[in-house]
């Protein structure tokens, strides 16, 4: 009010638009805050994190946090959807983005499908950066929800456990023959998904 000589009302105005907008959080005890930046991917693409963080202008780094290799568990649905019956590559990872956790990710890799991804160094590269190099996906599966992060991802995500985050898993696959599962976990005021749709019955008439 002070700064532009406005009154009490058409502050308010403005902060509740940009509220509205996403761009700050408002809280009765904590005041206004900026919000953290949404990373926007289209829902149908797969999309290639480090890139879209680069893209906004933010430093991206990978922490790996575990590594195995190990068979395939033929009772787990997830993997059995993916049709691996060998050996898996089983990664655990951090994705960084301006210094901040952005999403924690599990994945599994098919080494029948990708025999070199066994030796690849994904201390600091991103498996899916990688994939989307070495093993181009044909098709794929997306399931999205919104889960309650439990304490050791919460820990991992430095947010408080049971925030509020948006889970995607993802299967690929190449000519049929399943590449990779993944779960990435997004704490939900950090990622958005979108995508643009025709109504092609619409359109022709």
């Amino acid at each position: 009010m002070a700064q532009y000589g406005c009154a009490r009302m058409t502050v308010s105005k403005a902060i509740g638009a940009l509220a509205l907008a996403g761009l700050v959080v408002r809280n009765r005890r904590a005041g206004t805050r900026v919000a953290h930046p949404r990373v926007q991917t289209a829902l149908l693409q797969i999309p290639d994190i480090a890139e879209e963080i680069a893209r906004r202008g933010e430093t991206y780094a990978f922490r790996l946090l575990g590594r195995r290799v190990r068979p395939a568990d033929v009772e787990d649905p997830r993997e059995a959807a993916l049709g691996a019956r060998g050996r898996l590559l089983d990664l655990r990872g951090l994705h960084v983005a301006g210094g901040a956790p952005f999403a924690l990710e599990e994945r599994v890799i098919d080494l029948d499908a990708v025999a070199e991804a066994e030796t690849a160094d994904f201390t600091t590269q991103a498996p899916g950066s990688w994939l989307l190099r070495h093993a181009p996906w044909t098709e794929a599966r997306h399931r999205i929800c919104a889960t309650a992060a439990s304490p050791s991802e919460a820990k991992v995500l430095e947010v408080p456990t049971g925030y509020a985050c948006l889970q995607v898993e993802r299967w690929t696959f190449k000519l049929g023959q399943g590449v990779t599962f993944v779960r990435q976990l997004f704490p939900h005021d950090r990622y958005d998904l979108a995508a643009d749709f025709q109504n092609q019955a619409a359109a022709q008439t």
